[in-house]
């Protein structure tokens, strides 16, 4: 990566000033440029506000090149991509309801600008360029000065590293970009990456589970989930995480506000009967959302995070519209600790499954990037937990790097195999099965992968069941967090070998894993020494031979 070439526009004394130079009137630049490392250190004579900087570098993209970009939060959809692809982006009716519909929050749009030319992709944090076994990663190694923007240009042959620096304002040395390129085999390149960035391994494995959501969603209370719990405990194998999600609580925002007439015992009780079936108890939670009619948004709408004409700022239109908690403010920070000590430490949860986490950085504010106001909240978030575990979702993948045990790395699995989005980050197996297949390289190394769970089931349920079977059978290569939302005492003996086959087994050695056309995935691995493939159309879920 040593040829490159910069761009930066600034305003100071709100004259705006561009240049593609490392050193003018109002700062120098200083830089280390080698084959597999560029980092360039902004050093200016006066404050610079309304920056953005660009840096490009030249690339030869082949014809059988494959390209990945990762998405911007969890739920992104990101894939790899023939060079001539569409790039994912927003259709006009999608686009249509984000400009009326608080949908802006969920993902970048407010924010990158997308082109729409074929073989355009962004992404963020890092990606990669593969050319069969040969992968050429690029890589971010740090976001708390704002987010890494990549771009695949294959029309203009080029590389481009923006970062995202609204709001805010340089005054002193400030790291423009830190970037990494290694080449190598994909593991190579995966364990370079992470060793340069020294992130531990995560402290757990392979882990087996349940949660109430894709079943019931908000609808559980104390019988629905007692038994559950038993029919699990039942099962032939180790089950070692029972979670309640979303529906104990009053409010979003409300955690200590149980619904009693769901819960009449409260939350310690059900923690209590998970842990007397040898499991740990885990629980849902949105720390950093208040939803609109919750008593905390109602009672301290100073609490919130304002946009910059002193409107209080949606963040998404889940239970009819949600606020973002602002942690700059030491009273909100003081909120957070509490629910948290009552839920982990009065409660007796050992895991918490932590939600829609991006609100903390919807946009920037007191001077930070949205970058280091994910940072410093997943920070925050550790700080609070302890040593409990962590289930990070809803969260961009980077600040997550560490912070959390688990994190979800594609969207919301459906009953459906597809449907109509409105946003890149709706609901989708289809995305998840994407997103599970090709982010695959964090597994075991930023933390353990979450690739939602997999259903079984035939009642409340539309796929077929061979559709299941795929999602299950991706979850098992490529997952780490296996959960299900079943009551697995409505299954007959075909469900259970299938469940047992996935919780009893260790995870395949994987082969290979790739779009062969347009539309199908094949999938080779290895599996108690057995050579084994799966192929399947991504779009319909049709398996094929």
């Amino acid at each position: 990566m040593k040829r490159f070439k910069i761009n930066i526009e600034y305003m100071v004394d709100k004259i705006l000033y561009k240049t593609n130079v490392f050193e003018t009137e109002h700062f120098n630049i200083k830089y280390i440029a080698t084959e597999s490392h560029i980092k360039l250190d902004i050093n200016p004579c006066v404050p610079m506000e309304n920056v953005k900087f660009k840096m490009t570098v030249p690339y030869d993209f082949r014809s059988n090149d494959r390209i990945f970009l990762n998405g911007f939060q969890s739920w992104t959809e990101c894939r790899e991509h023939f060079i001539d692809d569409e790039p994912i982006r927003l259709n006009i009716k999608q686009e249509a309801i984000r400009r009326v519909m608080p949908t802006s929050a969920y993902g970048d749009y407010d924010f990158v600008k997308y082109d729409r030319r074929k073989g355009c992709f962004h992404g963020f944090s890092y990606g990669y360029v593969r050319n069969e076994k040969d992968f050429e990663f690029f890589g971010s190694l740090s976001e708390r000065f704002g987010y890494t923007i990549i771009r695949a240009n294959v029309p203009d042959r080029e590389i481009i590293f923006e970062r995202d620096l609204e709001g805010v304002v340089i005054d002193g040395e400030y790291t423009l970009i830190d970037v990494v390129n290694y080449r190598g085999n994909e593991k190579e390149v995966y364990d370079k990456y992470f060793a340069d960035m020294n992130i531990p391994k995560p402290r757990v494995g392979r882990t087996n589970g349940y949660t109430t959501w894709y079943n019931y969603y908000a609808n559980i209370n104390e019988d629905i989930v007692v038994n559950d719990l038993e029919a699990l405990s039942k099962v032939d194998s180790t089950i070692d995480i029972f979670q309640i999600d979303d529906g104990y609580q009053m409010a979003v925002g409300d955690w200590l506000t149980i619904n009693h007439e769901k819960f009449p015992n409260g939350m310690k009780i059900i923690a209590d009967k998970i842990h007397e079936k040898g499991m740990k108890a885990g629980l849902w939670l949105a720390p950093l959302s208040a939803q609109i009619k919750s008593q905390v948004a109602k009672e301290h709408p100073d609490w919130l995070i304002h946009d910059k004409h002193g409107k209080k700022l949606l963040c998404g239109f889940n239970w009819g519209g949600f606020y973002g908690l602002d942690i700059e403010k030491e009273e909100v920070r003081d909120y957070i600790r509490n629910f948290f000590n009552v839920v982990l430490d009065v409660w007796g949860y050992d895991m918490v499954k932590l939600d829609f986490l991006y609100s903390a950085s919807v946009i920037p504010r007191n001077g930070k990037s949205r970058g280091q106001l994910m940072c410093e909240a997943m920070d925050f978030i550790r700080e609070c937990v302890g040593d409990k575990l962590i289930l990070g979702c809803g969260v961009p993948l980077h600040p997550a790097f560490g912070k959390v045990d688990y994190c979800r790395i594609g969207a919301d699995i459906g009953l459906e195999w597809s449907k109509s989005k409105m946003v890149l980050e709706d609901v989708c197996t289809r995305t998840t099965l994407w997103n599970t297949i090709f982010r695959r390289g964090l597994d075991g190394r930023a933390f353990a992968n979450d690739p939602d769970v997999f259903l079984l089931r035939d009642n409340n349920m539309t796929m077929g069941f061979t559709q299941r079977k795929i999602s299950a059978t991706v979850n098992h290569i490529f997952g780490s967090l296996l959960f299900t939302s079943d009551n697995v005492g409505d299954y007959n003996r075909e469900k259970m070998d299938v469940l047992l086959h996935i919780f009893n087994n260790s995870q395949p050695e994987l082969i290979s894993a790739e779009f062969i056309t347009k539309d199908l995935i094949e999938i080779q691995y290895l599996e108690n020494g057995e050579k084994k493939r799966i192929c399947f159309d991504s779009n319909t879920g049709e398996l094929m031979l």
